[in-house]
């Protein structure tokens, strides 16, 4: 709103700047959620066929948001060099994550059973597959492996940086994955990587209860 009432009088109106003496509310920031390693095994292992497995493996081992994956055309995928080709992701760029040995395997045997034509994942019709559908997927296999919690592909994301961080690989590389421009947005992470926190030993613990 402050910004909308400063862009008709400076630039509608062509006054000069002015100085608004007005507190801009602070924005929330909160943590990013992040599941299990087990947690993420288990949705992938509940997942109903190869496509549903090859799009969850696909979110997390490569950390892709949603709308990168269904972007994702054949080409996108260097099985020689074992790298995803991102276009066009956030802000316009072009960027390559990880592809694994093990997720080139299965998406060798999605590709040979459902013959996709031009996007990656498409639907019946050809088309792109939907946003709502990706979601769908993960929402079932989390709720057929009995985890009772809110899972979105976003968390998927989230849940591969966090767990990089906690095996040792260094913050700037996982920065250059997620695609981000600036280090500040990747530091998060490190506030809830648990690798460091395991290492304090509470104080409850001198205690010797028993």
């Amino acid at each position: 709103m402050i910004n909308s009432i400063k862009f008709y009088y400076e630039v509608v109106m062509e006054m000069p700047n002015r100085f608004y003496s007005i507190e801009r509310p602070r924005k929330r920031e909160t943590l990013p959620k992040v599941i299990s390693l087990e947690e993420v095994k288990t949705i992938i292992n509940n997942t109903n066929n190869i496509k549903h497995r090859c799009i969850v493996n696909l979110l997390y081992l490569a950390g892709l948001r949603r709308s990168e994956l269904l972007n994702l055309k054949l080409e996108d995928i260097d099985s020689k060099r074992l790298v995803i080709t991102v276009k066009l992701g956030k802000g316009n760029k072009d960027r390559l994550t990880i592809l694994s040995p093990t997720v080139l395997a299965s998406l060798r045997i999605y590709y040979k059973e459902w013959e996709p034509k031009n996007y990656l994942f498409e639907s019946p019709k050809g088309e792109k597959y939907s946003t709502q559908s990706v979601l769908n997927i993960i929402n079932r296999a989390a709720k057929k492996g009995e985890i009772y919690k809110n899972i979105t592909p976003h968390i998927l994301r989230h849940s591969f940086a966090t767990h990089l961080l906690e095996n040792g690989t260094d913050l700037r590389y996982i920065q250059v994955l997620l695609g981000h421009n600036s280090s500040r947005a990747t530091e998060i992470y490190t506030q809830v990587a648990t690798n460091q926190l395991k290492l304090i030993k509470s104080p409850i613990e001198l205690l010797n209860l028993r």
